[in-house]
This record gives structure tokens, C-alpha cells and sequence, in this order.
């Protein structure tokens, strides 16, 4: 036969078809391969981002309740216990583990709650415009962190299905682990109470 101005034998033809085709073979395993662990990277950081802006809205919330704290001082004089527990409360940092992000929540929601029914002995610490407005703060520094909490989640369950899934679970192999939710005890899941 003739190809291209050689003249092959089907024999040598047979083989360069071959030598092709496991060619074009390896470059789709290698090709895939690439994509498939992108994607687990992708989806790793889009886990690092949510979990980053847990961390701000926590930090955040936890400056709100202190600056509340300063401004009802005056006003609680005789509730020392309040004012230390919320005091000594220290923000975990970015590189705590969720469980211990979770139980830092949970103490500024024990703190908060403690500071609610201080705050209803002092109806003139209600009326204060400035303790209104970082009331309203929190509320909506609240919500942030529960759509926050929900965007982590939710990237952590893609982050998860991808690395279990077969095939890509060989590309993951023991590089990618699965992640932990931000989950909070049944006592942790009630909403805390801001009325004052």
C-alpha cells in the first residue's frame, strides 16, 4: 500500500494504527487524569474559601457581642460572672478545627444569652441607641453566618462525592480525605434568642 509517498506493507500499516490508538489512549488517561484532580482542587479550595468566611463572620459576631458587652457595663454592675465568661471567650483562629469553631459558637451563643437576660433587668439599656443598633448587627451578622455554615456545607458534600465517586476516587487515592461537616449539637441548632 501506498501512504503518503511510502509504500507499507498492511502489516506496518497495522501497527501504526495501534501505536495511535494506545497514543490517543494514554493522552485521554493522562487527560482525564489532569482534569479529574483540578477539579478535587477546585473543589478543595472552594471548601478552604467557605470555611474562611465562617471564620470572618464568627470573629465578627464575636467583636458585635464584646462592643455590646462595653456598652451595658455601665448598666451591670452586679453581673461580674457575664462579664468575665464573655471576656475570657477567645476566638479560635483560622486554624482551629471546625469542632473547636463549633464550641466557640456555642459560647458566644451561651454568652449571648446570659447578656440577654441581664439586658432585661435594664429597660433602659433596651431603650439605647447605640445597644439597638449592635442588636441589629447581630442579627444580621447571624444570618451571614448560618448562609455561611450552608455554603461550607454544601461544598464540603461536593468536595466529598467527588473523591468517593468511582473512577476519581483512584485519582483522589489517600492525597484527598474525606472533610469534616460544621455541624453543631442538637442543643447548638436552636437559633439564639436577640430580644431585649
Amino acid at each position: 500500500m501506498f501512504v503518503y509517498g511510502l509504500n507499507l506493507n498492511t502489516g506496518a500499516l497495522i501497527g501504526i494504527i495501534v501505536a495511535v490508538v494506545i497514543l490517543l489512549i494514554i493522552i485521554g488517561i493522562v487527560g482525564w487524569y489532569i482534569s479529574t484532580r483540578n477539579r478535587f482542587i477546585r473543589l478543595e479550595q472552594n471548601v478552604e474559601s467557605s470555611e474562611s468566611r465562617i471564620d470572618v463572620y464568627l470573629t465578627k459576631r464575636f467583636d458585635l457581642l464584646t462592643k455590646m458587652l462595653d456598652t451595658t457595663k455601665g448598666y451591670m454592675k452586679h453581673e461580674k460572672e457575664t462579664l468575665i465568661d464573655v471576656i475570657e471567650m477567645r476566638n479560635p483562629g483560622a486554624k482551629a478545627s471546625l469542632q473547636e469553631k463549633a464550641q466557640f459558637n456555642e459560647q458566644m451563643n451561651e454568652a449571648a444569652k446570659q447578656l440577654n437576660l441581664v439586658v432585661e433587668r435594664y429597660p433602659e439599656l433596651k431603650a439605647d441607641r447605640m445597644f439597638d443598633n449592635l442588636q441589629n448587627s447581630i442579627s444580621e451578622v447571624e444570618e451571614n453566618l448560618q448562609a455561611a455554615r450552608s455554603n461550607f456545607n454544601s461544598n464540603v458534600k461536593d468536595f466529598n462525592q467527588a473523591i468517593l465517586q468511582f473512577p476519581a476516587s483512584l485519582v483522589a487515592g489517600s492525597k484527598y480525605t474525606k472533610k469534616e461537616y460544621f455541624e453543631a449539637e442538637a442543643s447548638k441548632k436552636q437559633d439564639v434568642k436577640m430580644e431585649f
